[in-house]
């Protein structure tokens, strides 16, 4: 059952404070009206349908659809797959980052990459879920600058990248439907069966984590760890693209740097 919320408080965008307040002039109702939305469905991560919205806001079940429909189309709500639930999107995730939880997650991230980074003697990146593929947040290079990475802010596919495979393995079932529906192929994207998906989301989930040649490039080892919630969701993937070195320099090897991202993501995961 959806949690209720005070009506006309000083939480709540309503109409009615709006106009109680001192720039009454400069009102706005439809957008208050889809603050009220993305405000009220923040509190519900497990979202709420149409009719809850509508009881919850006191307003009128036509205007409540036209927004939420905007707000679909404009990628800021998702619908569930049977159309009858909707839920806050990661889309305010994308817009340079001013989205409150990801930038406590990236600023706990950086140092502990950093120091992964410094001991393992590669690169490794951040990536969370946003609108069907994954969002590289964090980037960190290796000190020794031989090294595999990717700028912050590309986007990398859903369904063959170790950091989309991680995330879908450790997502409840609902949202890892609704994941892979809205996923849309970026180029490039190495096609996969939908049993080897199933196969290796089931090898992840009992192992923890995923370790396999990289589907992208010759040469690199994805190492990936799920940084997981308290509901031991994964909130972001932790990956590491091994490179191992031929020449005369001797560093970490695979196995270590391997448990140096697990250390890394398990300090980072809310589990403990």
């Amino acid at each position: 059952m959806p949690s209720k919320l005070k009506k006309k408080t000083p939480s709540t965008l309503s109409e009615s404070a709006v106009l109680s307040g001192p720039d009454e002039r400069y009102r706005a109702p439809a957008l208050d009206k889809g603050l009220d939305i993305l405000e009220l469905l923040a509190q519900q991560p497990q979202g709420l349908t149409r009719a809850e919205i509508v009881k919850e806001m006191d307003r009128s079940a036509s205007e409540i659809y036209r927004m939420l429909e905007r707000l679909v189309a404009r990628q800021y709500v998702t619908r569930s797959l049977s159309g009858d639930r909707y839920a806050l999107s990661l889309k305010l995730f994308a817009l340079a980052n001013i989205h409150p939880p990801l930038n406590r997650l990236i600023n706990q991230a950086l140092p502990v990459m950093d120091a992964f980074a410094r001991q393992a003697e590669q690169s490794c990146h951040l990536g969370v879920y946003d609108r069907g593929n994954v969002l590289i947040t964090s980037q960190i290079n290796s000190p020794r600058g031989w090294s595999f990475s990717l700028h912050r802010g590309a986007r990398v596919g859903l369904l063959d990248t170790a950091s989309g495979h991680v995330l879908l393995a450790f997502s409840g079932a609902d949202d890892a439907a609704r994941m892979r529906a809205e996923h849309t192929a970026l180029d490039g994207e190495v096609p996969i069966t939908e049993a080897k998906l199933r196969t290796t989301l089931t090898h992840i989930r009992a192992k923890g984590y995923l370790e396999r040649d990289s589907q992208q490039s010759f040469g690199v080892v994805d190492i990936s760890f799920p940084i997981l919630g308290p509901d031991q969701v994964a909130m972001a993937a932790l990956t590491c693209p091994y490179i191992r070195r031929i020449d005369s320099h001797v560093g970490p090897g695979l196995q270590a740097a391997r448990e140096l991202l697990r250390q890394a993501a398990q300090t980072l995961s809310l589990t403990q």
